[in-house]
């Protein structure tokens, strides 16, 4: 199975991610959010934002597939 990275944005200003082995981009961030597997995150710079947001992100950094859960 595939690997993806998760970003979570939760404090106020810093971005964390964690890797997570999945099918595809959508189960990778809902186990994540879930709570259904345990992972370690790492900070991963600083962003100004004010919702709570997960989303699985390629090597950019941008969003695959556009699926997210949270606040937008």
């Amino acid at each position: 199975m595939p690997k993806f990275t998760i970003l979570s944005r939760v404090d106020a200003y810093v971005d964390y991610t964690c890797t997570v082995t999945a099918r595809n981009a959508e189960e990778a961030v809902d186990l994540v959010y879930d709570g259904l597997v345990e992972v370690k995150w790492e900070a991963a710079g600083t962003e100004e934002f004010d919702a709570v947001r997960m989303s699985a992100v390629d090597k950019d950094g941008n969003d695959i597939d556009g699926y997210s859960r949270g606040k937008g």
